[in-house]
């Protein structure tokens, strides 16, 4: 279908980037481990980019540096799970799964963003590797929410991933440490949901 869907266009740009978005619609395909809130399925991709970009629009004021491009972020978080289209969705806690990660997603980003204009395709790889950096300001909050999303879900269906995947505390306080830095105000809730899980045996001690 898609070969013959966009012939009549004879704008070539135009055209690519057609593609590029129906291509992308598989990313709606992509499932992660985590339940979705009420816990009947889990959560796919677009949906997950959807909700940190509501998050990133809400939390702005309690971000520890105020000194970034909101655009930028909601780009970066538009974009960030993108190669998961052909790389798959790695679990944070899987040890041995996210060692090869960063090679399958530089090889995954090579053969998506290269499907759209040149100039587009260089902007989308920098914010995805940005993002990926950790490094400026807006990498960081987004990078904030990216990992406290997750884990009010986690707190929200029974520790679903954390029991699943035999999480310890000190792996969870490690992948939040970016959440706390970079919204501050939150620290004690999440301190608070750790011992939560904890108490219920969701979280492992060690």
């Amino acid at each position: 279908m898609l070969i013959n869907l966009f012939d009549s266009i004879n704008n070539e740009r135009l055209k690519t980037q057609l593609k590029f978005v129906v291509e992308i619609d598989k990313i709606k395909s992509v499932f992660r481990r985590n339940l979705i809130v009420d816990g009947s399925r889990c959560e796919n991709d677009a949906e997950h980019s959807w909700h940190l970009s509501l998050m990133a629009i809400l939390f702005t004021e309690h971000a520890k540096d105020k000194n970034f491009s909101l655009e930028k972020v909601l780009k970066m978080v538009c974009i960030h799970d993108l190669v998961e289209i052909y790389a798959g969705d790695t679990f944070a806690y899987d040890i041995s799964a996210n060692e090869d990660k960063e090679i399958r997603e530089k090889q995954a980003a090579e053969k998506l963003f290269t499907q759209l204009p040149k100039d587009q395709a260089k902007e989308i790889r920098s914010l995805w590797e940005e993002f990926d950096a950790e490094k400026t300001p807006e990498s960081r909050y987004a990078a904030a929410l990216d990992h406290l999303q997750p884990f009010i879900h986690n707190a929200l269906t029974e520790g679903h991933t954390w029991k699943s995947g035999e999480v310890t505390e000190s792996q969870i306080k490690k992948r939040m440490k970016i959440t706390v830095d970079e919204i501050p105000e939150i620290k004690s809730w999440v301190e608070e949901q750790i011992q939560i899980g904890l108490n219920k045996g969701w979280i492992s001690a060690e």
